[in-house]
């Protein structure tokens, strides 16, 4: 909410967001777009909020009150839903593109870095070879950009797009409020996760030492911390960037959070899990102390995150989907464990964080653009007219709504840029040739398969949580990028399993 000492400063409108040269001019925002929620008074003045002001009880996430949801009782309907687009500034379809097209290569260099990495401590490095755990790790720990990271881009980006940033308290507030329930959250998704991995490495092999156990959750704690308070940072910087810019920061800022989001973190993981591993005999009690160290700081998570009504209400409520998202996760990790285990399928240790991440990426893209258009537009509980019936894939790209044309262009983008990614992974490795037309056709056909099931996945979730009065930007992403984790990694091992049934030495 907006401090009532702000004064007219809160009032100033939005509109830094979208005065780029990729806008059109002439699309300002409606009045119940730009004013902070206050109660007026006869005389036109303004005065503190009214407590007896009702607003959506169920609605989950604050960072966008009830008047900025397009029907509040001071403004009317908002004019661009009468005129049937959306509330946010008008966007050309070649600008949209360019908009997502460079952080999306920049996005897919790093999932190809995190892959490459991957590939190469899985063949030389002890721990890896000894605790295969890990691998089951490995998924749930890269997921967390999808459960952290994109999450808060997208909520960032809404309150953005909605002019919730205009103030410097109203906007420092925001931030810090969010990071340190980002912290809080790394935290505990971080212990969760190796109790996991534990736990499905136990069902697989019926044995786990107690050893293991604790380097699995010293590093995956350690790593989650870290790897969130680095990105964390980044995220707020491109937030802020794209808005002095007049970028739209649904098109850039989740892509963003992933191209650095897998490699800082998949970088975290080896080298704590090395170091632990060097320490699990020789000082022991240090894998202790770590653990300790990281569940002290909880408290102090919390009282900075209660400070905001933004994360202090998603303090309470914001739990389920992460936590949900990271136990698909892990099931994709340990289809990634059993896949590696097997030595003619070692080689998709390399491609399984490419085709997630950029997966992931795309989706992201769509649910924080679905997501922004249904905050602008509609109150929660009301969805547009052509999504309360039946659903159809054909609608998603297709249909009349306000997003169908990204949806058209991401799923564009699979093809191309996975061409490009698999060429550079195969130059990355040393190759002279072009990879095998086989293994292309599997690995663009596993890619094109995931996007399109997870875009058609986006349009009917968020929808779905929006109808039910949750915020789709707290609550779809994890979802989304989760099974985006699971499809990636099933459909690739079966595509590898393909590959070498028939006898293909280009998959190796």
């Amino acid at each position: 909410m907006v401090d009532p000492e702000l004064g007219d400063e809160a009032l100033s409108p939005s509109g830094s967001v979208g005065r780029g040269i990729c806008q059109q001019t002439g699309s300002d925002r409606s009045q119940s777009q730009t004013y902070s929620p206050r109660d007026f008074s006869s005389n036109g003045s303004v005065s503190p909020l009214d407590p007896s002001l009702h607003y959506e009880p169920q609605e989950t996430d604050f960072l966008l009150p009830n008047m900025l949801y397009g029907r509040s009782t001071v403004s009317g309907p908002p004019r661009a839903k009468d005129a049937g687009g959306s509330g946010a500034p008008a966007e050309s379809v070649c600008c949209m593109v360019l908009q997502i097209l460079v952080p999306f290569v920049l996005a897919g260099l790093g999932t190809v870095s995190a892959g490459m990495l991957l590939g190469l401590v899985q063949q030389n490095w002890d721990v890896f070879q000894e605790i295969p755990e890990i691998f089951i790790l490995v998924p749930a720990v890269l997921g967390m950009k999808g459960n952290l990271e994109m999450t808060l881009a997208s909520r960032l980006s809404t309150a953005v797009n909605a002019g919730r940033m205009e103030t410097t308290r109203e906007k420092w507030l925001l931030i810090i409020g969010n990071l340190a329930l980002k912290q809080l959250q790394a935290t505990v998704l971080g212990l969760l996760a190796s109790l996991m991995a534990a736990l499905l490495g136990w069902m697989a092999e019926g044995n786990v030492p107690l050893n293991h156990v604790m380097l699995l959750c010293s590093t995956s704690v350690s790593t989650a911390f870290m790897a969130s308070l680095l990105q964390g940072i980044i995220m707020v910087a491109v937030i802020i960037g794209s808005k002095r810019m007049g970028i739209n920061p649904d098109n850039v800022a989740t892509p963003m959070a992933a191209s650095f989001g897998d490699l800082i973190t998949l970088a975290s993981l080896v080298c704590f899990s090395q170091w632990f591993y060097s320490l699990i005999d020789l000082y022991p009690h240090v894998l202790y102390l770590v653990d300790l160290l990281f569940l002290c700081l909880i408290p102090l998570w919390v009282v900075i995150s209660s400070k905001h009504p933004a994360s202090h209400i998603l303090l309470r409520t914001g739990w389920e989907p992460i936590i949900t998202a990271m136990v698909i996760s892990s099931i994709g990790g340990l289809i990634l464990d059993k896949t590696v285990s097997n030595p003619n399928l070692a080689g998709i240790i390399v491609y399984a964080p490419v085709i997630n991440g950029i997966g992931g990426n795309l989706v992201s893209i769509q649910s924080s653009r679905i997501s922004t258009h249904l905050h602008l537009n509609y109150s929660p509980g009301e969805v547009p007219e052509d999504r309360t019936g039946c659903y159809s894939p054909c609608r998603t790209f297709f249909g009349s709504g306000a997003n169908h044309r990204s949806a058209q262009v991401l799923l564009l983008l699979v093809i191309p840029g996975q061409l490009i990614f698999l060429h550079v992974i195969h130059l990355m490795k040393g190759g002279q040739t072009l990879p095998s037309a086989l293994l292309t056709v599997a690995f663009l056909s596993a890619s094109l398969i995931q996007v399109f099931s997870l875009l058609c996945a986006a349009d009917c979730m968020v929808h779905a949580l929006w109808r039910r009065g949750k915020d789709p930007d707290s609550y779809s992403i994890p979802y989304l990028t989760a099974l985006g984790d699971l499809l990636g990694t099933a459909l690739l091992s079966l595509a590898f399993f393909m590959l070498w049934c028939i006898g293909d030495s280009g998959s190796v």
